[in-house]
């Protein structure tokens, strides 16, 4: 009797079951199953570029306003403790886009080979379900032979194939998915490359909102080279141009990577970029908001590694990692603990902050089990209850990553297990240990290594177990 209750009230009620069981209101969810023909919800992933930890309003940012973003954790999930895939470009989005941890990863540095043919990423998945799929920014890796989108499962893609090549955001050239190849295209030199991926993007949502889609947007923004168009520099300047982010240190062109431009004022440039990026992630959900898209989609909004200090940036003076030690390039917190905040006002409960702990190749298997869609089992695990608010979130036993940092001329490896996080240095004369408690010391200025080896012992001996070679 009470399942024939519930199966006509949601017939008559196209509630979403997600939000009825999140508020209580429904406890026999699987007459959601039963009951109703839910289309399977959009799935839009963000992900800046060399955005930090403390570069957001949300995330304790003073200098730089940032209110669509904040507006999206306030509506939504923010999450305190959510790990890029890596420190660095390549093998974090290798990670986020396969669901394979860095102790397992074919890709733990840039030089690493990107995305393999036989590589299952989540547009493959997706698209095998049914989906619409798209690209559009900075891919990072693969040339239109090897690892490009069309071979990874995206119908359509605009953008840099390249991570060097995105250095540029004027450029002559891009390339994109025509009649299903990846192929070199021509552009307007005068362009700003993300206003094209922001065009690219919203007209896609426009032409899919009839049928489930999934939309990967990896900004260039924040990443050098610090250029952005004056409309965006103007809330950092004053009425005659001068930077209000005073001292400015001009940086001259080129720099050590040979291919930045200058910048006079790099304060207001960077704060202009991340306040480009928070408007057009405004576009982003208003849009999904105009089309009624909203109650079925959920977007996630993270970034790929810790702040940089490229081309003029100055993580310092913004404090772009919060309370965390370290940067881009950095296997501390602040090189790989960065924002993540999920928004679905239909689909997901909001007003919440988590502190669970979860990383950016949890993505491809929290994915598949809020579409319904059966991925490949992979080192990620479904924090789809952690999301929907709807059941318990798994644990990892272990967080893992490694970095062959040839500038720095030393070899790190960090492992998390529960609060404490081991380091491991190696360089060509000298090697050490060093143990934190993130419970008690987020910031890793306590090396408790000497008074707790036991610890130390089990979490090396743990590396030695999960580890294999790439």
């Amino acid at each position: 009797m009470i399942d024939a209750f519930w199966r006509s009230f949601m017939k008559r009620n196209p509630i979403p079951c997600r939000m009825l069981i999140a508020a209580g209101l429904l406890v026999i969810p699987h007459i959601c199953v039963m009951a109703q023909d839910e289309a399977p919800p959009n799935i839009v992933v963000l992900l800046a570029d060399d955005l930090g930890y403390g570069d957001l309003g949300a995330y304790g940012q003073k200098k730089i306003k940032t209110p669509h973003l904040d507006r999206m954790a306030s509506d939504g999930v923010r999450f305190k403790s959510f790990y890029a895939g890596h420190t660095v470009c390549a093998p974090s989005r290798v990670a986020l886009l396969t669901g394979t941890d860095m102790a397992h990863s074919h890709t733990r540095s840039n030089r690493g080979p990107g995305l393999r043919e036989e590589d299952v990423t989540i547009a493959e998945v997706l698209k095998d379900a049914g989906y619409a799929t798209g690209v559009f920014g900075k891919w990072g890796f693969g040339s239109p032979e090897r690892g490009a989108p069309d071979r990874q499962g995206f119908d359509e893609f605009f953008g840099y194939l390249g991570h060097v090549h995105a250095h540029s955001h004027y450029t002559d050239h891009l390339f994109a998915i025509e009649e299903g190849r990846t192929v070199r295209v021509e552009i307007d030199t005068t362009a700003y490359t993300h206003d094209l991926f922001m065009d690219r993007a919203l007209n896609f949502i426009d032409r899919h909102q009839n049928e489930p889609f999934f939309l990967y947007l990896p900004f260039a923004l924040v990443h050098a080279e610090l250029l952005v168009p004056e409309d965006s520099m103007e809330p950092y300047q004053d009425s005659t141009g001068r930077s209000i982010l005073m001292p400015e240190t001009p940086f001259p062109c080129c720099g050590v990577i040979g291919t930045y431009r200058g910048q006079s004022q790099p304060h207001a440039a960077f704060a202009g970029m991340v306040g480009r990026l928070d408007r057009d992630v405004g576009r982003i959900m208003d849009q999904l908001t105009a089309l009624e898209l909203d109650r079925n989609t959920i977007v996630l909004f993270t970034s790929d590694n810790g702040p940089h200090v490229e081309g003029g940036a100055d993580p310092g003076f913004f404090e772009s990692n919060g309370p965390l030690r370290g940067l881009k390039r950095d296997l501390y917190e602040g090189g790989i603990r960065v924002p993540m905040i999920a928004w679905g006002p239909g689909l997901l409960p909001g007003g919440r902050v988590s502190d669970h702990p979860w990383g950016s190749w949890d993505l491809l298997a929290t994915v598949g089990e809020l579409s319904g869609v059966e991925v490949p089992v992979t080192n990620g695990l479904s924090m789809a209850g952690l999301l929907t608010g709807n059941g318990p979130a798994p644990l990892h036993r272990y967080f893992y990553w490694e970095f062959d940092n040839t500038w720095g001329q030393h070899y790190v490896q960090a492992i998390r297990s529960g609060d404490w996080k081991l380091l491991r240095f190696t360089e060509p004369d000298l090697s050490w240990d060093e143990l934190y408690n993130l419970e008690d010391d987020i910031g890793e200025y306590n090396d408790l290594s000497a008074h707790y080896p036991a610890v130390v012992d089990r979490l090396t001996r743990l590396i030695a177990e999960v580890r294999t070679e790439p």
